[in-house]
């Protein structure tokens, strides 16, 4: 047996100790002036409490026996005991040490300890904006006065009177944000999928970026798969190419108009990412069947194919972004090398949006727990 010492490496470099482009978006964190996806709805159910958590920022989201949606900030000033670990009564969320409620507003509303007398407790605590849309949970987890300025992205397929076939899947990693986004948009990974081949033979052939976007565009084949290529409408859908952007922070992608995606991220930590996949079609079909599905049928095939296909993609992506992530905290400080030259736009631009940030807010820096 071959006796190796353990690899022993300095700690990656925080953000203002960055130098590279990829040293910096790898220790940047999300711009919190932003609406963010961090649970479905139906998780929530009339007197249930869910912690979440952006950024290192832990957030006490709850139903009240009303319905209604509250996200509080997760702590009790008494002992400072997670508020999820207690229970909802009525409209409030009560701590599980010592019976303090909260209501919606974070305003103590039930002391239950008449005998000592009132606390002194002179702020509420910090509440979250809060909506519901396409059957995902948003918060605002910036400054509330944005809230307004800013919007969940509109996807007018997934509403109205005659809706696209959809379903959304979502995964946990333990890598940064910023690798996912570099993953799910640089299709010179092929080789990761060959067995499910959702896309082959990818060649670059425009790009963009301003601002607040990086669009990108291949020529390439997609769902070549021996299973998903059976179900996919070649005569309604252009599936020779694919159009997909980071715009910040979410990222988009459409195949022919008729194949769409998007990808909300949620920054738990340095090292740990949610990321919920919105999936919704217009070109499925059944094989050899030359009509266009109801969608109810569609539905079906969908709800077939997420383990069949989807889901093990995702999977081999998961490996591969866990693997990254252990390798860049061994191997920071090698000199990067990337062959597509798309992605150090992304990951200016995800420098630039927290820079952006943090020149706002100069006297309250964030960072995310290392413990996460």
């Amino acid at each position: 047996m071959i006796n190796a010492e353990p690899i022993t490496t300095r700690p990656a470099p925080g953000f203002d100790e960055a130098k590279t482009v990829r040293q910096k978006a790898r220790a940047a964190g999300m711009n919190p002036d932003y609406w963010y996806a961090v649970e479905y709805e139906h998780v929530l159910k009339k007197g249930s409490v869910k912690e979440v958590i952006f950024w290192g920022s832990s957030i006490a989201l709850y139903r009240g026996e009303d319905g209604r949606l509250s996200a509080i900030e997760n702590r009790c000033p008494h002992r400072h005991l997670k508020l999820s670990h207690g229970v909802v009564e009525g409209c409030t969320l009560r701590c599980i040490y010592h019976g303090w409620a909260f209501d919606p507003s974070g305003t103590l509303v039930d002391y239950s300890h008449d005998s000592f007398g009132k606390p002194m407790i002179k702020r509420q605590l910090k509440t979250y904006p809060l909506r519901v849309q396409y059957g995902l949970i948003w918060i605002f987890p910036g400054d509330p006065a944005k809230a307004d300025e800013r919007s969940i992205p509109d996807i007018p397929e997934v509403q109205g009177d005659e809706p696209w076939a959809n379903f959304t899947v979502d995964f946990t990693w333990d890598a940064h944000h910023s690798m996912i986004i570099d993953n799910i948009s640089d299709f010179t990974h092929a080789f990761l999928h060959r067995k499910y081949r959702p896309f082959s033979n990818a060649i670059l052939n425009h790009y963009e970026s301003d601002d607040n976007r990086v669009f990108l565009t291949y020529d390439t084949l997609m769902a070549g798969g021996k299973i998903s290529g059976m179900f996919v409408d070649r005569e309604r859908a252009n599936t020779r190419s694919i159009e997909l952007c980071y715009e910040y922070p979410y990222q988009w992608s459409s195949t022919g108009g008729k194949i769409r995606t998007w990808c909300f991220l949620v920054p738990v930590g340095v090292r740990k990412t949610r990321a919920f996949f919105l999936f919704y079609f217009d070109a499925i079909k059944i094989p050899f069947l030359p009509i266009k599905l109801p969608r109810a049928l569609q539905e079906l095939v969908l709800k077939l194919a997420i383990p069949l296909v989807f889901k093990p993609i995702l999977l081999e992506d998961s490996l591969a972004l866990e693997a990254e992530q252990v390798g860049y905290d061994q191997h920071w400080d090698a000199a990067p090398i990337e062959i597509n030259p798309v992605v150090p736009l992304f990951q200016r631009l995800t420098t630039r949006k927290w820079e952006e940030f943090l020149a706002q807010t100069p006297s309250q820096p964030v960072a995310a727990s290392e413990a996460e």
